[in-house]
């Protein structure tokens, strides 16, 4: 693999300033090349550090910790480094603790459903999402839907799968009713796509609030609050540093916060609770949104994680990032059978410009046959590499990208009440090529050069196979369209 890599360093020399990674992965994550195993699923969950670990384990054992909301000796010590993490985390974003809370939750998903369940929808304050949206973002929808607001989304272009900017900038400006809550995904967890940060201005011009949601975005890059504004913004830990896993964080702007109405209340939440008089009295700021017991002894690892990042640098990571991605893109796109068939299809942009570490593929047999994302993960675990398949739990990115249609969706549904990803494959793919689903691979905090020529020589593997297609119908990749045999 050397002269590879000689080749790689010579067309990415921004790379080599990035080799402090290299013996940090030596240290902190030698299990990785102990056990030959290529780590490919950074959008999925980072890896720890066995700093992390062992620096947590120390502080555990090293005192006497208990439940917050107490003046006791242990309380006390908890409460204070509750309050630390909380500082910390603010910091790290440098978003001013005059202007921002942070809320810790269980995950991002919790920090989205505070938002989902309190935000003051009506029909006169609707919800905007995009197309380009985790399934805890649309479920959004159910809330704003109960409360007869309107749910619209704005389309993507096809094939980058970025936003649409014309048609949201007219959503934006007319919306049905009155502005409401607009949502996106600072960098897609489906295609990479980075989102723009623009968007958060363009929308408060307009009256509407905003909710980012950067659990893809902030493992590898920075998001600076006091230059961006959102109203709300939905965090994931363990995606930035692998550990802790079980707490996430809503950073939340003040008067967004303050419009809230949560819809019930909880232990550590209310000031005041009588049974007598049916009446309760929320916390303000953050505490009024931090339901029962804080996930206590786990949040200081988050302060030792974020110590750990800035040990790194994210702009180090990021150029890491950067390279290693845009080396695997230019070689994906030009992989062929040997009868010159093409063997893959990138979903959405094929450089580096405005797009992150994850790549989102399917690869396809000689005669262009769709080949079961499903058979290849099982494939690549073979060879030790770990990767991740099916939507991602972003369905209109992916029906955007396959050119899945309503009318698609439908006519699977009808034909199968107790749909599953399996049997919704099976009916889209018979409906013209169509996949329900992707391989997906994706670099982060500890990836290096070996990770990505590990997994192209493992695409490299597929060239030829004839055995793994399913159905009977071959694509055109270079145009991402689906042709049946014989038409």
């Amino acid at each position: 693999m050397t002269d590879v890599y000689e080749e790689f360093l010579a067309e990415y020399p921004d790379y080599t300033s990035t080799h402090a990674i290299d013996a940090m992965r030596a240290r902190e994550y030698r299990r990785l090349d102990d056990q030959h195993h290529a780590y490919l699923d950074y959008t999925g969950g980072s890896l720890h550090a066995e700093s992390q670990v062992l620096e947590h384990a120390k502080l555990l054992n090293a005192h006497i910790f208990g439940n917050p909301h107490s003046a006791s000796p242990s309380s006390h010590s908890m409460t204070t480094l509750v309050e630390q993490a909380r500082r910390a985390v603010l910091d790290w974003f440098n978003a001013s603790p005059d202007e921002y809370v942070a809320i810790f939750t269980a995950n991002a998903t919790g920090a989205l459903k505070h938002v989902g369940e309190s935000y003051p929808f009506s029909p006169g304050a609707g919800l905007l999402l995009t197309v380009d949206n985790h399934n805890s973002v649309n479920g959004i929808r159910q809330f704003a839907k109960a409360r007869g607001a309107p749910v619209e989304y704005a389309p993507l272009t096809v094939p980058e799968l970025r936003i649409e900017r014309g048609s949201l900038d007219a959503m934006l400006a007319t919306p049905s009713t009155g502005p409401g809550l607009f949502a996106f995904p600072a960098q897609s967890n489906f295609s990479g796509v980075k989102h723009p940060l623009d968007l958060i201005e363009l929308a408060h011009g307009r009256g509407w609030d905003v909710l980012v949601d950067a659990a893809s975005f902030a493992p590898t890059n920075r998001l600076d609050l006091s230059q961006v504004k959102p109203d709300f913004v939905s965090i994931s830990f363990y995606k930035m540093f692998g550990y802790p896993t079980g707490v996430g964080c809503l950073l939340a702007r003040s008067p967004a916060l303050a419009s809230m109405k949560r819809p019930w209340f909880a232990g550590g939440t209310v000031s005041f609770a009588t049974v007598g008089g049916r009446a309760c009295i929320l916390y303000t700021g953050e505490a009024g949104f931090e339901d029962g017991t804080l996930n206590y002894l786990a949040i200081p690892a988050i302060e030792v994680g974020l110590r750990h990042l800035q040990s790194v640098g994210i702009d180090t990571i990021a150029t890491r990032v950067r390279c290693l991605t845009s080396w695997l893109l230019q070689r994906l796109v030009l992989l062929q059978h040997s009868n010159g068939h093409h063997m893959v299809r990138i979903y959405g942009p094929t450089t580096t410009d405005s797009r992150g570490g994850t790549i989102a593929m399917n690869f396809y047999d000689p005669d262009g046959h769709l080949i079961d994302y499903r058979r290849v993960e099982e494939m690549a675990g073979a060879a030790g590499i770990s990767l991740r398949t099916g939507c991602f739990c972003n369905p209109g990115t992916g029906e955007t990208a396959e050119g899945i249609t309503e009318a698609d969706v439908r006519a699977a549904l009808e034909l199968d009440a107790n749909m599953n990803l399996g049997r919704f494959l099976e009916l889209v793919t018979s409906r013209g090529g169509k996949s329900a689903g992707a391989m997906r691979v994706s670099f982060g905090l500890a990836s290096n050069f070996a990770d990505a020529h590990r997994f192209m020589q493992f695409a490299e593997s597929l060239r030829d196979q004839t055995r793994l297609a399913i159905g009977s119908v071959t694509c055109d990749i270079a145009e991402g369209r689906a042709i049946r045999d014989g038409a």
